[in-house]
């Protein structure tokens, strides 16, 4: 096996690899194994490594091929899973202390099909803990570091899913993205991570920081391979009851003709990005004008109230989630109590961290007596503002153009000298999770430092296929500038 595999369509290369019997997908899944074991004391993306249940996955495949039978694209595959995706019979612990020795009975939906497809298990990968963060640091495991620079952080909250993919530890990951857990790590790591639209993706298995604002998504090398996974988790599952599934295969679409297409840009997205951020945004706009494309300039006021908005009904709905790790039902419990309530206010203080702690707070404070009108009915309202005010919004346009991050990676330990600064940049993610829409990231740069800038283009509810064919034009066309010298970043 050549030891590069190109980015674009990596999916489908090492499909044919394995169906050709060019390598055995012991042998394939080996290579990831010895590269998770090389680096991972470095880069920190696993805390848990499956090598067992992935080997065992793996024979199975190359008895299936050896027998003569077609397997699918997926089957094979060496990925990863973000530690807040339920596993049957392998620890799962949103990467909290509260959660330690917590081993579900059931898998998530979304592992459930891939498991049903041979898809080869490395390992669950490390996140901010219960997803709560943006530089995956939170993590009581530590945080991961950014293979293009291990003195700046993965991203977070699914830090862990970016770096093993970018290190060539995993050839996709799935992570969660609430405010833009997928796609900022993705941003940071120069991949592509994909925010589907909210319900085509089932939650059933996915541990809850904030309902109305989860959702599973992939991350991966090039936008292919992102489509293909897409198409393979977004099915409709009666047991979430927001669920609905897809309403096409998007990777069939991909490199339909984007002339003509209006691509809207709107001011408020760039207020604070730095220079080197809206240099590249603006040359990959007009990469876009090349290929056809109509740009619309437009202004979209509302989106100053997208942070306040996000982070109220993000704590309210964690403080109520987070209520049922009480030390009683499962999980970490305290050794030293005077009676049951001293047991649990102690269990909870030890159990989570000052991060998740802080929410929690937040989200009890704007749900309490005297405050729920002014702060949480508030917010709900303002919801309904910013989901009119993109539907208003997109009455001009096909897809949104915007930067992912207005930054480029932090460095480490950035969040905890302040942490309100982080939150800060979530300001171009967090409207998506709020109004529900599809949104995907994908490498458009470098800044002055080599370090990956992402673009992020957002589309309307179940347009995900629009925005994956608008971003695999723009890939195809920069392929040959951004992805030469994405190869060449990573450590591996």
């Amino acid at each position: 096996m050549p030891e590069k595999i190109k980015k674009t369509g990596k999916i489908k290369y090492i499909n044919k690899l394995l169906t050709d019997k060019e390598i055995s997908c012991v042998e394939l899944t080996q290579k990831y194994i010895d590269s998770i074991k090389k680096e991972n004391g470095i880069i920190n993306a696993y805390v848990n490594i499956t090598e067992e249940t992935a080997l065992k996955t793996a024979e199975t495949v190359d008895e299936k091929i050896q027998r003569g039978e077609k397997i699918s694209l997926l089957e094979g595959i060496p990925m990863s899973l973000k530690d807040n995706i339920s596993t049957k019979d392998v620890e799962t612990t949103c990467c909290s202390k509260i959660l330690k020795g917590y081993v579900p009975v059931y898998d998530a939906t979304v592992w459930e099909g891939l498991k049903s497809q041979n898809a080869v298990l490395l390992g669950k990968t490390n996140m901010d803990e219960f997803a709560m963060g943006s530089s995956c640091e939170t993590s009581c495991f530590g945080g991961s570091l950014n293979p293009h620079n291990t003195d700046h952080v993965a991203g977070g909250s699914s830090g862990g899913a970016a770096s093993a993919v970018s290190g060539n530890m995993a050839v996709y990951g799935l992570g969660s993205d609430t405010g833009g857990s997928v796609r900022q790590p993705a941003s940071f790591c120069g991949l592509v991570g994909l925010k589907p639209t909210y319900g085509s993706v089932s939650r059933y298995g996915l541990i809850a920081y904030a309902s109305s604002l989860d959702q599973i998504g992939p991350i991966a090398g090039n936008v292919e391979d992102t489509a293909i996974i897409y198409d393979a988790i977004s099915k409709y599952d009666k047991r979430d009851a927001t669920s609905s599934g897809s309403r096409v295969k998007t990777v069939d679409t991909l490199n339909s003709s984007i002339k003509g297409m209006k691509i809207g840009i709107a001011e408020e997205y760039f207020d604070g990005a730095g220079e080197d951020v809206i240099a590249s945004i603006k040359k990959a706009i007009e990469a876009y004008e090349s290929l056809g494309a109509e740009i619309v300039q437009f202004k979209l006021p509302s989106l100053k109230y997208a942070l306040p908005v996000y982070y109220i009904l993000a704590c309210a709905e964690a403080s109520s989630n987070l209520g049922r790790y009480d030390g009683i039902r499962y999980g970490y419990r305290t050794d030293n109590y005077k009676d049951v309530n001293d047991m649990i206010s102690r269990t909870r203080s030890e159990g989570f961290g000052k991060e998740v702690q802080r929410r929690i707070l937040l989200g009890t404070y704007v749900l309490s007596a005297g405050y729920y009108d002014a702060y949480y009915k508030k917010a709900q309202k303002l919801r309904g503002s910013i989901v009119k005010s993109f539907q208003d919004a997109f009455t001009e346009c096909d897809v949104m153009l915007t930067p992912t991050v207005p930054t480029t990676a932090f460095e480490t330990n950035y969040t905890s000298k302040d942490p309100i600064e982080t939150y800060l940049t979530d300001i171009c993610t967090v409207p998506v999770n709020i109004a529900g829409l599809p949104a995907l990231s994908i490498p458009c740069g470098f800044d002055n430092k080599g370090l990956p800038i992402g673009m992020q283009i957002i589309g309307k509810s179940f347009d995900d296929a629009k925005i994956l064919n608008a971003a695999y034009k723009y890939e195809q066309y920069a392929k040959d500038e951004i992805y030469k010298e994405l190869e060449s970043g990573v450590r591996i």
